[in-house]
């Protein structure tokens, strides 16, 4: 069986696609049948990587802004389209999964023309443009919460690797101890902005950093690449150790390490459930704000605490109470875990095999 998974942007439309077609590899598909449309942004470099072929079509999201660029969407989405459905037609494709970034609409416009069967995912509590729309197409709609809005969709979860969904804390604690030169007695903290970062949150790890009034206390600092070289560690605390790095593709050695992780609220809020990581949401206020919608969700599940980004000064007095509270940080383990759906990527994948087989018939 061939498929197609369209998933571009950033790691939090990308890497859920990516965990999709591990499933669809793992049940028989071959690699080079499992093609990915997108377009020059992170997956350009990260599918073929990853040794999937990728379809790049020249398509860029709507600004949410008047801009004489939005005049020129129609023409590129008609040009996509049909660039699409070409390669549907010519590759045999039996089933397309969109995960709803700006390559959405053309390849769900696509499917349709074509008759091949479509599925969108949504990985927020609330639903973004593109899937509103595609989501009139889809033979099926799948959500990563109960209660997503704006979009009437299956609740299957969140799609994460096998790597996460599988992962042994304990056995592979040691090896990121050593990958990150850290010592194993101490508290150990997480940071993370999303694939490309977060200034804020860098800003503000770093004042906690130099302002440290708790215990010893080592962080590993994922700070996007794009803004890796403007954090600095000179000024912090001396009971604070903390490794900068600008990217992190050994995802399991950085949960491995971690007894709470500070992050955006994409994809890396599923991951820190999925490996039962307590967390401390900052959501974004980007795109329609629905990292807001996700933290909220989280919070209400007892697995993350919610410091909005107007209130970063007060992170590192939630940082030191929870990291002094180790009964609180277990419940949220444990509430994490009940949060996650680690079998969402496998559910997706035969739902498509499923759906590629009966119209194959």
């Amino acid at each position: 069986m061939r498929f197609a998974i369209a998933a571009a942007g950033t790691g939090g439309h990308i890497f859920p696609g990516l965990a999709v077609a591990e499933q669809l590899v793992a049940s028989g598909a071959s690699r080079e049948h499992v093609l990915f449309i997108g377009g020059d942004r992170m997956e350009a470099d990260l599918i073929p990587k990853e040794g999937y072929p990728l379809l790049r079509i020249r398509i860029h999201g709507l600004e949410r802004r008047l801009s004489v660029r939005n005049l020129r969407i129609p023409q590129l989405v008609w040009e996509a389209t049909r660039t699409v459905a070409r390669e549907l037609r010519e590759r045999r494709v039996g089933a397309v999964l969109c995960m709803g970034s700006y390559v959405t609409v053309p390849v769900a416009m696509a499917a349709r023309r074509t008759g091949v069967p479509l599925y969108i995912h949504e990985q927020n509590a609330g639903a973004g443009l593109a899937n509103r729309l595609a989501g009139r197409w889809a033979d099926r709609s799948l959500v990563s919460f109960p209660d997503t809005r704006g979009l009437a969709g299956e609740f299957v979860g969140y799609p994460l690797r096998s790597e996460l969904t599988t992962l042994d804390k304990a056995a592979v604690r040691p090896q990121g101890l050593v990958r990150y030169g850290l010592e194993s007695a101490r508290a150990t903290v997480g940071v993370m902005g999303g694939s490309l970062g977060a200034g804020a949150i860098n800003d503000a790890v770093t004042a906690l950093s130099a302002n440290w009034k708790g215990g010893p206390v080592q962080i590993v600092h994922l700070a996007g690449a794009r803004n890796r070289a403007q954090v600095s560690t000179a000024g912090d605390a001396p009971s604070v150790t903390r490794r900068v790095l600008g990217f992190e593709d050994r995802m399991d050695l950085f949960y491995g390490v971690a007894d709470v992780v500070i992050a955006r609220a994409g994809g890396g809020l599923m991951e820190a459930a999925a490996t039962g990581t307590p967390s401390i949401l900052v959501p974004g206020s980007f795109a329609g704000s629905h990292q807001v919608g996700n933290a909220r969700a989280m919070v209400e599940a007892g697995a993350a605490l919610l410091v909005e980004e107007a209130g970063l000064g007060s992170l590192g007095g939630t940082l030191e109470d929870l990291l002094a509270d180790p009964e609180r940080r277990d419940r949220m383990r444990r509430a994490a875990i009940d949060a996650a759906c680690p079998g969402a990527a496998a559910t997706i994948a035969t739902m498509m095999m499923d759906g590629a087989d009966v119209a194959a018939r």
